[in-house]
């Protein structure tokens, strides 16, 4: 692997491996970037891998949802990421004050994380597949100052991953109701 400080501005590509695995890999080229694998199909916990390190992802809450950040194997918070639902969005927040903006297109094609004053940091765009989730992924130039950045290039596709997830989950509620 490589590590993310390496990929700034450099066109690099998430893609779903197995069909029905929850799993996924941050593709450079032909070098694996990183990789994010959730324990199970139906749950929220994944692990998120690059040549950085190895963090946690665990969404709690229903109606209030947020996702914790964690170096894997510890129980401490590096960030928290409050969902926004009406906005398509969220609030990346750290323990020093510092936030993160996170939002979506209408069609839920696009993610991206910006600051406070609206500079994109990471885009993700042309996201979708039937079967095979995919999407592109660039680091914008301001992300090499933030020393955060390595795991919140995995956070992002976690979060989009979630999104649809729970799209998923809606549309397969209202197929079922007479």
């Amino acid at each position: 692997m490589i590590k993310m400080a390496n990929l700034i501005g450099q066109e690099l590509k998430w893609v779903q491996p197995h069909a029905l695995k929850m799993e996924y890999e941050l593709h450079a080229g032909d070098m694996l970037a990183g990789n994010l694998n959730f324990r199970s199909s139906f749950g929220s916990f994944a692990t998120a891998t690059s040549a950085d390190g190895s963090w946690t992802f665990k969404r709690v809450g229903f109606w209030q949802t947020k996702v914790t950040v964690r170096s894997s194997g510890t129980e401490t918070d590096l960030a928290v990421f409050r969902n926004n639902s009406w906005s398509g969005g969220g609030t990346l927040e750290f323990p020093d004050g510092r936030k993160y903006l996170a939002n979506t297109n209408f069609w839920s094609t696009k993610y991206e994380f910006r600051t406070e004053t609206g500079e994109a940091l990471i885009s993700y765009k042309n996201i979708g597949g039937m079967m095979h989730m995919s999407s592109g992924v660039e680091i914008h130039s301001p992300a090499k100052d933030i020393a955060e950045m390595p795991w919140m290039v995995l956070l992002g596709w976690y979060l989009t991953v979630m999104m649809y997830m729970d799209s998923a989950a809606v549309v397969a509620a209202t197929a079922a109701l007479p």
